[in-house]
């Protein structure tokens, strides 16, 4: 079955429902976003998600920085949006017995690569690249030209798909790339940050039908 991580909480009452609609993940911005919470916050949004993981996205920020957030807000899961420089995860791992994520940003060209030490994360985001931020745009990108580049980034780990997906073409991404978790933002927002209910509910079924094909 394909999990589902819903992310750019900022609102109680979306983490709950997430929760509810049975969701792997649910994810809170700490970088420079729209989105963006401080950890205090973060910590009361996600105590409402019963039974979803809670996801950390970070961009620029130090270990140190990274590690007093993820205690702060609860975190199982710290992903790794930008600045992933060598040392990062080893220095993450000494204090953070959760999972790490690494994300891979696909461009018109193609794969960017990562760099620093994303090897040696436990999973890969995959996310389309805007020079304008580090994620929540809205846009998808080629998921059928991307499949073998993608497959040679993640390897034998999990994959987690993101990109502009929403309730109409979630089902599409799952067939083609097979992802172990879908991400969706702004597809199911009614605007940054605030969640629309109704759309939240159909990305689950959507998810769910495409599963059951």
């Amino acid at each position: 079955m394909t999990g589902i991580k819903f992310c750019g909480m900022t609102r109680a009452e979306d983490a709950r429902l997430a929760g509810e609609l049975g969701a792997a993940y649910v994810g809170v911005i700490f970088a420079p976003s729209q989105r963006r919470v401080e950890p205090a916050e973060a910590g009361n949004i996600l105590a409402d998600a019963a039974g979803a993981r809670k996801v950390g996205v970070f961009g620029e920020a130090s270990v140190d920085d990274i590690l007093a957030a993820a205690e702060e807000s609860g975190l199982d899961v710290i992903q790794l949006h930008a600045g992933l420089r060598s040392g990062t995860i080893d220095g993450l791992r000494e204090g953070f017995r959760g999972e790490i994520w690494s994300v891979v940003r696909i461009a018109e060209g193609g794969i960017l690569e990562a760099g620093g030490d994303g090897g040696m994360a436990d999973a890969v985001l995959v996310d389309s690249y805007s020079e304008s931020g580090l994620g929540g745009t809205g846009r998808t990108f080629d998921w059928a030209r991307e499949l073998e580049g993608i497959r040679r980034a993640v390897a034998d780990r999990p994959l987690i798909v993101a990109g502009g997906l929403d309730p109409d073409n979630v089902s599409n991404a799952i067939r083609v790339l097979q992802p172990a978790v879908v991400d969706v933002s702004s597809g199911v927002e009614s605007s940054p940050g605030v969640k629309d209910h109704l759309r939240m509910r159909a990305f689950a079924q959507a998810v769910a039908a495409a599963d059951g094909e």
